[in-house]
């Protein structure tokens, strides 16, 4: 068994005359792919690779690494221009909405390519708060006039939302059916206090009072999504309502407070509502929670690209250091224990790539792919960080290195919508594996 690597030292693995080897002089070349960032992938169009290649080449000159911590130190968070240009010349807010409403038309599989690319090089931007989790709740349980007015301003750019789930600790996976039934567990309160109360004090409008953490991007999104209860104890059920924060924080009702986070590329807030005044969200006969699920899975499948891509992002900036880097009079890369960590590596990021290409394509509503796709994206990821620190030796803990953002993210990501041990026993029981019904 491979023994693990001492922090600080990439080259303990072999003796001081470079011995660990047996293939010689030119053993860095065996990384192949992996060393000139060349993949193979048979699984998309040639219209997908083309976006792939045009996303790719633009977040090469606009999101490096001195941009991501310019964009992620401004008040929104994010380079408020190069979200412009992602949603203005590639429509990435509107992949997956319908053409009538400004959107692409497409399916999920150019959203996990989107992803997979803003990922690689972790770059902060509204994509996940408003065109993966908002707009598809909109799009679903929203009327004609709410559709009309909000998703063409969401497709182009110039509405951004958040999505507001009150609950202990972060109640994403919960809310969106992914670690449990989210029928079942009163992630949003139970009706009596805590989370999120919705009231009608005239009959007619309604009005919102409570508190959540944990927002993604809602110290600066324009509208909020609100889930709330309504209908006290005995008739408790869970409602979506939009708040126009603009308008409500002119009541000064509104308190939103940006945390400070693990993850630096991946904002959050905790908003205060005192009596806002919102907005029903559709209607109170909606399914509410199936849609929450739904969106859950298409979120899932998202995440999970975002994490392949990071991690994909970590091995390549680490395979790069391991041809440059030389110890013994030969770059770190050509010895057979670092070779042997990174092979491993790869294979286990394409394996977790496959399976959300998978999750990508399965009919929705349908199978359990979604929940396994992102645990096994979170594993990769949290592995592909580890070593990208380990391998990068004492630089790769400094601040100024990107290393610790990769690593970041990875730990940030598994409090947010893990952790994988839960998302697996999810799956297992949706899919009756513990008896229970799928």
């Amino acid at each position: 068994m491979q023994q693990p690597m001492r922090p600080g030292n990439a080259d303990n693995d072999v003796d001081a005359e470079g011995k660990g080897d047996v293939d010689g002089e030119g053993d860095a070349e065996a990384l192949g792919d992996a060393r000139a960032g060349v993949e193979v992938d048979v699984t998309v169009t040639e219209e997908q690779r083309e976006m792939r290649r045009a996303l790719r080449d633009l977040l090469a000159r606009r999101a490096g690494p001195a941009a991501t911590r310019a964009a992620v130190a401004t008040a929104e968070g994010y380079d408020t221009g190069l979200w412009a240009t992602l949603a203005g010349t590639l429509g990435l807010p509107g992949l997956t909405l319908p053409e009538r409403y400004g959107g692409a038309g497409c399916g999920l599989a150019e959203l996990a390519l989107a992803c997979e690319e803003t990922g690689r090089v972790l770059a902060p931007s509204p994509l996940l708060a408003t065109g993966v989790l908002a707009a598809p709740l909109i799009a679903a349980l929203g009327t004609e006039r709410q559709r009309a007015e909000l998703l063409p301003r969401i497709a182009e750019g110039s509405l951004t939302c958040a999505l507001v789930l009150p609950g202990d600790g972060s109640p994403l996976p919960l809310a969106l059916g992914l670690a449990d039934d989210n029928t079942v567990i009163p992630w949003s309160g139970d009706g009596r206090s805590g989370g999120i109360q919705a009231t009608r004090p005239d009959g007619t409008h309604w009005s919102l009072y409570g508190e959540a953490g944990h927002v993604l991007d809602g110290h600066s999104a324009g509208l909020l999504l609100v889930a709330a209860h309504t209908g006290g104890f005995p008739r408790s059920r869970t409602l979506l309502f939009l708040v126009r924060a603009d308008a409500a924080a002119d009541d000064k009702g509104l308190v939103r407070r940006r945390e400070a986070t693990l993850d630096l590329t991946r904002s959050q807030s905790t908003l205060q509502l005192r009596d806002i005044p919102a907005e029903l969200l559709g209607n109170e006969e909606a399914d509410v929670l199936g849609a929450l699920a739904a969106t859950g899975r298409t979120a899932a499948v998202a995440l999970a690209a975002e994490a392949v891509g990071a991690a994909r992002g970590a091995l390549d900036r680490t395979v790069e250091h391991a041809t440059t880097r030389e110890q013994f009079g030969r770059p770190i890369g050509s010895f057979q224990a670092v070779k042997h960590r990174l092979a491993d590596l790869l294979v286990e990021i394409e394996s977790a790539r496959s399976l959300t290409r998978y999750a990508a394509a399965e009919t929705p509503g349908e199978g359990v792919a979604a929940g396994l796709a992102l645990a096994q994206a979170l594993d990769a990821q949290r592995a592909a960080a580890a070593e990208t620190i380990q391998l990068h030796g004492g630089i790769g803990i400094t601040w100024e290195h990107d290393a610790h953002l990769y690593f970041k993210r990875a730990a940030a990501d598994e409090l947010l919508f893990g952790p994988a041990s839960r998302l697996r026993a999810r799956a297992a029981e949706r899919d009756g594996l513990l008896g229970g019904a799928r």
